[in-house]
């Protein structure tokens, strides 16, 4: 299984995030590529090589293009207004602070538009992020690409992650929704249907935001209970999607505590559902912070038990990549993400 890689994802290398309340250091920093980089190397799970360049394109096809302008230039406008540490919003346009009727409004200042875009104060944004989420993007294009033309399965290490940005909007260490992305250069490459499975301890609100009127998507996330966890709001087993999307979006939440058995039991419902429908090719949203040490997240998986995931994943049948998400116990991420890897190849 080839593995893309870039040092670009480097740059985003934030001071500070809020969480739980606190300023403090953030849980994604670099180091949590370089740990898995070095145990997909050490593992032998096959070449790493660098992205393509597929240029702004497919990223717009997903994303709208004041978003990405937002991004591209947030850094130079936060400086020009005085500041030259991580640029965090403080303030939301949240319902009822408009007049009933009234459509909310690009501000000019970059405070506003730092609200406007941004669904929390947990994900800063450096001198360097912009660079490192369009190569993170352009890696999750790559293993589309090797994917699309023949590879049974390919692995995208991204970062920073992306299933928490939307169309429009970022948060949760999230600005370019990578499996979003690549899920539509597979749409645009001629598959009619495709899978997006996310296993991140974390709904991806993202990911659903963006599929959920459309039909020719399939997005499943098994996730922590939204009523307990980050990202609140969204998530629910309720949620089967809108319009034409309906019945093609599926939540499968879980409490606090959950262990292997309770996960078990949703994933194999995420499997049949993916093998009962006419999917083409599969992304999985791969993140591992449903690990029994992850500082942030209350899953109780073992190392073991993500053999066992990446051989249910197998069982979908399906030409798949797999995208780089959270996960925050950096020692052990490593471990955590070639033996899902190594699972799949192993089923």
């Amino acid at each position: 299984m080839h593995t893309i890689y870039s040092e670009e994802h480097r740059h985003q290398d934030g001071n500070v995030e809020l969480f739980e309340g606190k300023v403090v250091k953030p849980h994604e920093i670099p180091r949590r590529a370089e740990i898995v980089l070095g145990q997909v190397q050490a593992r032998g799970l096959g070449d790493v090589v660098g992205p393509h360049d597929f240029g702004l394109e497919p990223i717009l096809k997903v994303h709208d293009s004041g978003f990405v302008d937002f991004l591209r230039s947030c850094w130079d406008e936060w400086v020009q207004s005085g500041r030259d540490f991580d640029a965090l919003p403080h303030v939301w346009p949240v319902p009822g602070l408009l007049p009933v009727g009234m459509k909310r409004r690009r501000c000019e200042s970059i405070d506003g538009k730092l609200g406007y875009y941004a669904i929390d104060a947990g994900t800063p944004i450096v001198a360097g992020t912009w660079r490192a989420v369009y190569a993170s993007a352009q890696v999750a294009l790559t293993g589309q690409r090797l994917v699309a033309t023949g590879e049974r399965a390919a692995f995208a290490l991204c970062r920073p992650p992306g299933h928490h940005a939307g169309s429009n909007f970022y948060g949760g260490y999230c600005f370019l929704n990578n499996a979003a992305i690549a899920a539509q250069a597979f749409r645009d490459a001629g598959a009619k249907k495709v899978a997006i499975l996310d296993v991140d301890y974390h709904h991806g609100n993202g990911t659903q935001e963006i599929f959920y009127s459309r039909n020719d998507v399939l997005t499943i996330s098994i996730h922590a209970d939204p009523r307990q966890e980050f990202p609140y709001f969204l998530g629910h087993a309720d949620e089967h999607g809108h319009g034409l999307g309906e019945g093609h979006h599926m939540n499968l939440p879980l409490p606090w505590g959950s262990a292997w058995d309770a996960y078990e039991a949703a994933l194999d419902k995420a499997v049949r559902r993916i093998t009962d429908d006419s999917v083409e090719v599969l992304v999985v949203s791969l993140g591992l912070d449903t690990f029994e040490h992850d500082p942030i997240s209350r899953f109780k998986l073992r190392h073991e038990d993500y053999l066992a995931m990446g051989r249910k994943i197998a069982r979908c049948d399906l030409p798949t990549l797999f995208v780089m998400e959270g996960g925050y116990a950096v020692d052990a991420l490593g471990i955590n993400t070639v033996n899902v890897l190594e699972g799949f190849e192993q089923g």
